[in-house]
């Protein structure tokens, strides 16, 4: 999680420059998904607005190479990042899922202990291209599935299905890997809010790591070269052999301080803390795919589904 946006009109002379602004638009606990037409109204408005103009410079600053992760599948919210994923055993013709953080949700953070599932939603989401360029607006019907509980994670469901994507924009969905990553992996944390993608690889794992009131479990540690800011949350964490989403990028430890809020902690197994300054951090998503079956449907019941419950 990171702090709410409070200047970015210098994003634009920084984008102008070459350089990446160390500020970005935030998850606000409180505030709705903005719609993609709506005239700004505020001043908060008009700065993300300005932001979303300097996002789209730095689109030119980082296009991947040929071969390389690039940004197709992934999605742009009014305040996070996401990606448009399939399970491992998805048809084409089921309805298509979007993956993003819990603490991205338009109703706000889900508190210690709650899961969300099966709610109505019209949330709706920036379809990107490999170059990273804007080709669709993709709507939501449903949030499956949300918690910042043992792990950091929202799945919608859209109103589309992966084969309309597919036909319309030529854009496959990433898939969810069912296998633990091991550290060494090489990596890559695809924003497609600030169009930017950060290489780096897996650290470690942290066995706990508390952040204000809310403790994860297992979260991915990346080396220092994944120096992930606002904006970035809910990004997929991209497997660079596999091609595979591997985690979601979730935070980091902005200021040194031990356990709070844009600080998280790490807790080992004899409840020793350790404060990395600077080091990000992801969730795993590898247990998902046991808990939905046919049509993408979410089964908490099914057996090897491991993630926390209502």
């Amino acid at each position: 999680m990171r702090k709410p946006l409070v200047v970015a009109l210098c994003a634009l002379a920084l984008a102008g420059t070459g350089a990446i602004p160390a500020v970005a638009a935030e998850p606000s606990p409180t505030g709705a998904d903005a719609t993609t037409d709506a005239a700004p109204t505020t001043l908060t408005d008009v700065v993300n607005g300005v932001v979303g103009t300097a996002a789209d410079t730095l689109s030119g600053l980082t296009a991947p190479e040929e071969g390389a992760v690039d940004f197709a599948g992934t999605v742009s919210l009014s305040n996070c990042s996401g990606s448009v994923v399939r399970m491992p055993g998805s048809a084409d013709d089921d309805p298509a899922l979007v993956l993003t953080n819990g603490h991205c949700l338009e109703s706000g953070f889900p508190a210690p202990g709650q899961v969300l599932v099966d709610r109505a939603s019209s949330r709706s989401f920036g379809l990107l291209n490999s170059a990273g360029s804007r080709v669709a607006t993709l709507r939501a019907d449903r949030l499956v599935y949300a918690t910042m509980t043992d792990t950091d994670a929202a799945i919608y469901r859209l109103s589309t299905t992966y084969a309309r994507i597919k036909s319309a924009y030529g854009i496959d969905a990433l898939t969810l890997s069912a296998t633990r990553p091991a550290a060494g992996t090489s990596i890559s944390v695809v924003s497609g809010y600030w169009k930017r993608i950060y290489d780096c690889s897996v650290d470690g794992f942290a066995y706990r790591m508390k952040e204000g009131d809310w403790t994860w479990k297992d979260s991915v540690r990346y080396t220092s070269a994944c120096n992930t800011i606002g904006g970035t949350s809910g990004s997929p964490v991209v497997d660079g052999a596999t091609g595979q989403v591997v985690a979601v990028n979730n935070t980091g430890n902005e200021d040194g301080e031990r356990c709070t809020v844009n600080n998280p902690c790490e807790i080992d197994e004899n409840g020793q803390v350790t404060v990395r300054q600077g080091i990000n951090y992801a969730q795993q998503t590898y247990l998902f795919p046991a808990c939905f079956g046919a049509d993408n449907r979410l089964d908490l019941s099914a057996s090897g589904c491991a993630v926390p419950k209502p």
